[in-house]
């Protein structure tokens, strides 16, 4: 009988512990429905989405190049000091050709401002280099600046 009681002390302990863990939310976790502000501002539908043209920035290498090949053509010219100031400065107008043949080369592309009105009632624009499946009046969620479908 000792045995019986301890198996049914035991039992309802667990049971007042798991009692505790049950969710006495009035308010269900649905669509809509967040936990917290945060969340909800990380959600949100797609009002428009426009195309617009950007321009490629240089990534240096031009300038980088240009200027190896200007000190290398600059270090041929003169001796002594001399020769070093030629490598000076056909290291720094070797680096602005460089880079100015670059930007000359970068090309424009397709960018999309995608307007978001946030279920919080916030109003967030995001510029991304694809839209994949993306429409206006989609369900979309806000991750790290990118819009994705919800």
């Amino acid at each position: 009988m000792k045995h019986m009681t301890a198996i049914a002390a035991v039992l309802v302990a667990g049971t007042a512990v798991l009692s505790g863990c049950a969710s006495t939310s009035p308010v269900p976790q649905q669509q809509g429905y967040y936990a917290n502000q945060a969340e909800a501002a990380s959600y949100g539908t797609i009002e428009s989405i426009q195309v617009t043209q950007a321009k490629s920035g240089t990534s240096g290498a031009g300038a980088v190049t240009g200027g190896l090949v200007g000190a290398l053509l600059g270090n041929q010219i003169g001796s002594g000091s001399g020769r070093t100031a030629a490598t000076v400065a056909g290291a720094v107008g070797g680096a602005v050709v460089g880079n100015n043949v670059e930007s000359n080369r970068s090309q424009t592309h397709e960018q999309y401002q995608i307007s978001v009105r946030m279920d919080n009632g916030d109003y967030r624009i995001v510029n991304q280099d694809n839209i994949y499946d993306l429409r206006t009046g989609n369900r979309v969620r806000l991750v790290d600046g990118r819009v994705y479908r919800y």
